[in-house]
């Protein structure tokens, strides 16, 4: 009771809610993109439990996010498949491959699109969360990441559907949100373990900790964003062409 009572408690909770609605802008990019092409009347569905299964999953991953993030190749596995969600939100389906699919099918297709997303992009949003309940104290840690992101819930639907309606009068919308997951990928994929011997880093804000020098952290970010607009405008003509 006494920590709940603490500033240093309700010092966390801000902090924990305001890194997931700057976090959260992300998701509402991945969610808005994979349940674009539902039903209006999906469309909302299709956000509640693309958000709902991407804060359980942080939540879970909140438990493993240090051992995850030493695992070597995974950051570069996980980079690869946020390549492969860009390219693929950009080359258009084409209506014969759906036609037989039902609508609750393509619906979890788009809920499943967002899950595998929100599991890459969150292997380093975690931590900082995680560090945030730390400065808590006490045994409240997790019920205290569990609220902040339960809080954030509605901030993430919300801004899902504003993307939606922004995607709808300019498509534009559309290849910059999948060009952000190309640079995502970038960033996080120079930051594998694996890579260390040979990526060039400096001293990071913690002890003993490293970090990519910037020039080279934006410039594969900047390479991933780049990749995902040109593959997916390759694939996307290639369709097009057959069609």
């Amino acid at each position: 009771m006494d920590t709940l009572l603490s500033p240093e408690f309700w010092l966390a909770v801000g902090q924990i809610i305001m890194i997931d609605i700057l976090l959260g802008g992300d998701n509402a990019v991945v969610i808005a993109l994979a349940c674009r092409k539902l039903p209006p009347a999906q469309r909302t569905k299709g956000i509640i439990w693309g958000t709902a299964g991407a804060i359980v999953l942080r939540v879970v991953l909140i438990f493993f996010a240090l051992t995850l993030l030493q695992i070597p190749y995974l950051k570069i596995v996980g980079g690869l498949l946020l390549v492969w969600v860009g390219i693929k939100l950009l080359v258009p389906e084409s209506e014969d491959e759906h036609s037989s699919i039902q609508a609750s099918d393509k619906l979890w297709a788009a809920v499943k699109t967002v899950i595998v997303a929100d599991f890459v992009m969150s292997l380093d949003n975690v931590i900082a969360i995680a560090g945030a309940a730390q400065g808590a104290g006490g045994d409240h840690q997790m019920p205290l990441v569990i609220f902040g992101l339960l809080v954030s819930i509605p901030i993430i639907v919300w801004g899902s559907q504003l993307v939606i309606k922004l995607m709808d009068r300019f498509p534009a919308v559309i290849t910059l949100g999948a060009m952000l997951l190309g640079w995502i990928a970038g960033t996080m994929m120079v930051g594998d373990p694996a890579l260390a011997d040979w990526v060039p880093t400096q001293a990071g804000d913690k002890p003993g900790v490293n970090t990519v020098i910037p020039m080279l952290h934006y410039g594969c970010g900047v390479a991933g964003a780049l990749l995902v607009l040109a593959l997916g405008k390759v694939l996307a003509s290639r369709q097009a062409n057959q069609s």
